[in-house]
């Protein structure tokens, strides 16, 4: 499974670079899903809804599935969060899968750096970031990238992984 991740502090550009990403990548031809850690409580279902009305009621897990998708909800219910692995298991194959935040897993991802908000560079001490996607010139032993330049971007993370530049 190729995995590769976008990471960075809050509104570094983070998930601007991943849509730009997954839109370059899939008109190349390939398959791409992604995996999005949240630090907060999330809600993807609505009060008053039945699917809503079955996980309120206690359900582990709720599977919602109509003509055009189908979305299963799983309830932790206490139980620590799942793993980054636990979570990629959950996932249909594709030829790439891109993650956005877990900022202290394994894989090997590209930092998204603004200069703005004053935040340290995370790639001075992790060696899994391979490069940085930057609106700002940085002192630093790894590629970077301007921020905006999704399609370098998205040849660097195709490269690194061995795969084709198109499909």
């Amino acid at each position: 499974m190729n995995i590769f991740g976008v990471t960075g502090w809050k509104n570094a550009g983070k998930t601007g670079l991943m849509e730009r990403l997954v839109t370059d990548i899939t008109a190349r031809g390939f398959t791409v899903s992604t995996l999005k850690h949240a630090h907060h409580s999330f809600d993807v279902d609505h009060p008053g809804k039945d699917s809503h009305r079955h996980r309120t009621a206690g359900a582990s897990q709720v599977l919602l599935s109509s003509g055009t998708r189908w979305a299963l909800m799983s309830e932790l219910r206490g139980a620590p969060e799942p793993s980054l692995t636990d979570l990629l298991t959950k996932l249909d194959p594709v030829d790439l899968i891109l993650i956005e935040g877990y900022k202290r897993d394994t894989h090997p991802k590209v930092e998204a750096y603004r200069a703005e908000p004053g935040n340290p560079l995370i790639a001075t001490h992790d060696p899994t970031i391979k490069a940085i996607a930057t609106d700002t010139p940085l002192t630093t032993d790894r590629p970077q990238f301007d921020l905006d330049d999704t399609a370098a971007i998205a040849d660097f993370i195709l490269g690194h992984l061995g795969l084709p530049l198109r499909k």
